[in-house]
């Protein structure tokens, strides 16, 4: 694999910069992450990449795209997660249109596609369950078919963007009598339908990201099914391919590295500037290192993408690494700002780096849980890419 960018794509790159210089205006700092505030800065945003065709770059062209290179998407979600700003992946750009390509009827994609491809409609996504996370194929969210319509009644988990959202797309279990990876379908639901209520889970750091939604006889018309009854596991692993690479861990952990870096730079401790101490630098030179890693993990899931292939294991083994180095960045942080990394207020004058390295300690916790636990990373790890057996 070579990693070198053709000076067209460098040229790309720059243009990616500019634009994300003169469009992203990140919100104010009394903003929270999932309040109201977040979302309409962010949903302003993509706007502006859809009008700029930056929103769906790597879609066909047939279905409102740039048709970009595999590449071009990387460096633009790269630079993206560089700078902060929202990368254009949300649910219905990064999973359900792209399935909704593979798997839609002719119905769905007319009516579903444009809307998603302006940035005008927002979706949530209706998978895991209080007893179906990891072992999402246990799911017991029934549907049950009543003439024209299915009637839907179950609850749902850990619904980022719930309470913003304009549609779900949902797992069900149809045929409750199956095998548990068969007898699920997979329905588009309207937000706005009788019968929904979606209910906030406030986070270790006070902010509403997540949601609880509860299906109460909710009914859906039978054409909102996509893919055939009961094969709907099938077309959610088809989803699931679509979605990142993973590149924006590493691309936000060298921001970070970089803020810790000037950081250990300008302060003084009682032995001298922070970074003059030995076990400061090698622990910056570690983790820029371990960017890196992460970094080419990331380009080879892309690169393989690139020439046809299906990443597999590799893609695990992208977000179990990214995942974690979040994680390791943040506690190397809190760590390195001492007792006043606890300060987490961006407007307290008195915190470090703006209480950046307590929240994202915090943060990056769901980080390993969230798109498939390490746990479950490295089991496919292990028997997809090692051979190892099931034990």
């Amino acid at each position: 694999m070579e990693f070198t960018f053709s000076p067209d794509q460098e040229t790309f790159r720059q243009s990616v910069r500019q634009f994300i210089q003169d469009n992203w205006t990140p919100p104010p700092a009394t903003a929270r992450p999932g309040d109201h505030v977040t979302n309409e800065a962010e949903r302003e945003y993509e706007k502006r990449l859809a009008r700029h065709g930056w929103l769906t770059m790597a879609w066909p062209k047939e279905y409102g795209g740039l048709g970009a290179s595999h590449m071009e998407q990387l460096i633009f979600r790269e630079e993206s997660g560089y700078a902060g700003a929202p990368g254009g992946g949300g649910q219905g750009i990064s999973m359900v249109g792209p399935c909704l390509m593979v798997h839609g009827s002719d119905e769905q994609k007319r009516h579903h596609l444009p809307k998603i491809a302006s940035g005008e409609v927002h979706w949530g996504q209706g998978f895991s369950e209080p007893g179906s996370g990891s072992d999402l194929a246990s799911l017991q969210t029934r549907a049950v078919r009543d003439g024209d319509d299915f009637v839907i009644n179950g609850q749902k988990i850990w619904t980022s963007g719930a309470h913003h959202a304009d549609w779900f797309h949902v797992l069900t279990r149809t045929n409750p009598d199956a095998p548990k990876h068969r007898g699920i379908s997979y329905f588009l639901v309207d937000a706005k339908s009788a019968g929904i209520t979606v209910r906030p889970l406030i986070n270790m750091l006070g902010d509403h990201e997540f949601n609880e939604v509860f299906f109460e006889d909710v009914r859906v018309p039978a054409e909102n099914m996509m893919g055939e009854e009961n094969r709907g596991w099938y077309v959610a692993t088809t989803l699931l391919d679509f979605e990142r690479s993973g590149v924006n861990w590493s691309a936000s952990g060298r921001r970070q590295i970089e803020e810790l870096t000037a950081y250990a730079k300008s302060t003084r401790g009682r032995q001298g500037r922070l970074i003059d101490d030995p076990g400061v630098r090698n622990g910056l030179a570690n983790l820029r290192i371990e960017v890196e890693v992460s970094r080419l993990l990331s380009y080879q899931v892309v690169w393989m993408q690139s020439k046809g292939k299906i990443p597999n294991y590799e893609a695990s083994m992208s977000k179990a690494y990214g995942s974690e180095l979040g994680q390791r960045v943040a506690n190397f942080g809190m760590k390195l700002i001492g007792l006043n990394s606890q300060r987490i207020d961006a407007n307290d004058p008195g915190a470090p780096l703006r209480g950046a390295f307590g929240r994202a300690y915090m943060r990056t916790v769901p980080g390993t849980i969230a798109a498939g636990t390490s746990e479950v990373q490295r089991n496919i790890i292990a028997t997809r890419g090692l051979g190892l057996p099931r034990g």
